[in-house]
C-alpha cells in the first residue's frame, strides 16, 4: 500500500476527538472520587470504601488509555515525517503500529466503560433495596 500524507492526517481529528472524550471521563472520575473521600471522611462506610477502589481501577485505566491514545498520535506524526523524506518501508511499519496503538485505546476504552456501567448497576441496586 502506498501511504500519502492525508492517510495519516486522518487519524488526527479521531484520536483528538479520542483524547477529549478519555479527558473528560477522567475529569468526571476525579470529581467522584473528591466527592466520595469527603463523604468517607464523615462516614466511613464499607461501601464508598468499594467504590473508591472500583474508580482506582477505572482511573488507571483511563491512564493507560490516555497514554496509548497519544503514542498513537505520535506515531501518526513520525509516520507523516517518514513519508516526507521518502522511508516508504518505515511508514509503512509506524503507521501500522499507530493503528495498533489505536485500537488498543479503544479496547481500553470498551473496559472502562463495561466498569462504568457495571458501578452504576451497583449503585441503582443499592438505591432500590432503601
Amino acid at each position: 500500500m502506498q501511504l500519502s500524507l492525508s492517510i495519516p492526517a486522518l487519524l488526527f481529528p479521531a484520536i483528538s476527538l479520542t483524547m477529549l472524550a478519555y479527558n473528560a471521563r477522567y475529569l468526571a472520575i476525579a470529581s467522584l472520587i473528591r466527592q466520595l473521600h469527603q463523604k468517607y471522611q464523615e462516614t466511613e462506610s464499607q461501601t464508598i470504601g468499594l467504590q473508591v477502589k472500583k474508580l482506582r481501577k477505572r482511573l488507571s485505566i483511563i491512564k493507560n488509555m490516555q497514554a496509548v491514545a497519544i503514542i498513537s498520535f505520535l506515531l501518526a506524526v513520525i509516520t507523516m515525517f517518514l513519508i516526507y523524506i521518502n522511508q516508504d518501508f518505515w511508514a509503512n511499519t509506524i503507521f501500522g503500529i499507530s493503528l495498533l496503538a489505536l485500537l488498543i485505546s479503544l479496547i481500553l476504552s470498551l473496559i472502562e466503560v463495561q466498569l462504568s456501567t457495571k458501578a452504576l448497576s451497583i449503585q441503582l441496586k443499592d438505591m432500590e433495596k432503601n
